[in-house]
């Protein structure tokens, strides 16, 4: 299939079928470059000045990002494990837990959210494209906002329009650059702000405690773990030499430290007395010379983004859409433009950012959950691959119960902004979110009880669907 050329990238011509070995030609090192780009972004300021909104000191929301990270960063890898041994997108993989057509249920929500996570990151790069305009006294009326937003959206489909081959490319090449820059950038941000270590808003113990359940569910544990439903569309291109520990590692540390590294960034500043809103954080640290430093710094939210099109078109492809992946990339822009106009009427960026984290914590922690119990404990990183596209269209109601009983445990102990979405356990404990964790031991727990009591010629058979 198509592969990087002398003369440029070609257009990648993949679907949902395993990559074959000629198409596996990236390496783990490549896999860090694209999840450390995705990462590298303004939006993960917010991950660390939202500790400080929630009344956290800087010294307690630096060691919630960085263990709570620890855990949901592990998470991703294992998934990044499992595309670069099947050669297989991560939704088809959903098949062997809950049928061929079961897996329709998950593949929607998943194509549907990779949309909206678009108009989420192309809002902060808009926010922050428009506060460095008015730095060097550029303003505009309603227009400017569209003509921007237009801009960016293209550049981003572009790329994604282009597939895999296009993305690794870009960012193998931009990365690094990015990096250099970054640590210039947070070297001029900590030299200027008067970073306070101690001060916090949540004086009693139970608020803190609030607090930090709510940080691990919406920026801790909780932003690797979003991650998962993506690994393995990625994964699945490295070459088959390589060792399962390189590219868990790989993967993981490209989650890890650049999500880290910039949360403890806008923890920094948001401490010495910034807004939480990203743009107000970089005007207030740079100044006039934000410019150059934001349009390097918007290839982050455009590499994140072009994973999100991508991984929406396989997502289609994944429930039987049978559209060419270039024209749901294209439908995906549109959905997303949508999310964004809504995005843009919001008040508080840290408070809608937060909310809509832990509502899609509520689905991915359970199935997440399931798809590693399922693949690492009960086949013990055994799979057909070639079931997961032939026999009888199934559905196992055994994955479909565990995770419909793992939604609802995660949302009785689930604390958003609205009520809908404030559980009965998380509010009669003081307001604690615990979502990620009740959501994944039921959902989990359950479907290996589930599957383990069934006979051995029936789980035989079920293997074979």
């Amino acid at each position: 299939m198509a592969q990087d050329t002398a003369d440029g990238v070609r257009f990648d011509a993949h679907g949902i079928e395993p990559i074959p070995d000629h198409g596996r030609d990236s390496t783990p090192w490549e896999q860090f470059w694209i999840w450390s780009g995705a990462n590298i972004a303004p939006i993960n300021w917010v991950l660390g000045a939202l500790g400080i909104t929630l009344g956290l000191s800087l010294l307690e929301t630096l060691a919630v990002v960085a263990l709570g990270n620890l855990v949901g960063c592990a998470v991703f890898g294992l998934c990044n494990v499992m595309g670069h041994r099947t050669g297989v997108n991560q939704m088809v993989l959903g098949r062997a837990s809950f049928g061929r057509r079961g897996a329709k249920v998950p593949g929607v929500v998943q194509g549907l959210l990779a949309m909206a996570w678009v108009g989420v990151n192309t809002w902060v790069v808009l926010d922050l494209m428009l506060a460095a305009l008015r730095q060097l006294g550029i303003e505009g009326g309603p227009w400017l906002r569209y003509v921007v937003a237009g801009v960016i959206m293209a550049v981003q489909l572009w790329l994604a329009l282009y597939g895999f081959y296009a993305i690794r490319t870009f960012e193998k090449y931009t990365v690094p650059v990015t990096v250099l820059v970054m640590v210039v950038m947070t070297a001029l941000a900590l030299s200027r702000a008067k970073v306070d270590w101690t001060s916090s808003t949540a004086a009693s113990v139970p608020d803190k405690v609030t607090a930090v359940t709510q940080l691990l569910t919406a920026i801790g544990v909780g932003w690797g773990v979003t991650w998962v439903p993506y690994s393995a569309d990625y994964s699945r291109f490295v070459r088959r030499g390589a060792s399962s520990r390189s590219v868990f590692w790989a993967s993981a540390l490209g989650m890890y430290l650049p999500t880290v590294w910039l949360a403890a960034l806008g923890a920094c500043l948001a401490s010495a007395g910034g807004s939480s809103d990203p743009s107000a954080l970089v005007v207030s640290a740079f100044g006039s010379m934000a410019l150059p430093v934001l349009l390097l710094i918007m290839h982050g939210p455009i590499a994140t983004n072009i994973l999100n099109l991508y991984s929406s078109s396989l997502a289609a492809l994944s429930v039987g859409v049978k559209v060419a992946r270039w024209k749901l990339t294209l439908f995906a822009g549109v959905v997303a433009s949508v999310v964004l106009l809504t995005l843009m009427e919001a008040e508080s960026f840290a408070h809608a950012f937060d909310n809509w984290m832990t509502s899609i914590l509520v689905w991915i922690s359970p199935w997440a959950a399931i798809v590693l119990i399922d693949y690492f404990v009960l086949r013990r990183g055994r799979l057909d691959v070639s079931s997961l596209y032939t026999g009888t269209a199934s559905v196992s109601w055994r994955g479909l119960l565990s995770l419909g009983l793992g939604v609802f445990a995660a949302w009785t102990w689930q604390y958003g902004l609205t009520p809908v979405m404030q559980g009965p356990l998380a509010t009669a404990m003081n307001h604690t979110d615990f979502s990620w964790l009740s959501g994944s031991l039921v959902a989990g727990g359950l479907y290996y009880l589930l599957q383990k009591t069934r006979s051995p010629n029936a789980r035989a058979i079920e293997a074979g669907r």
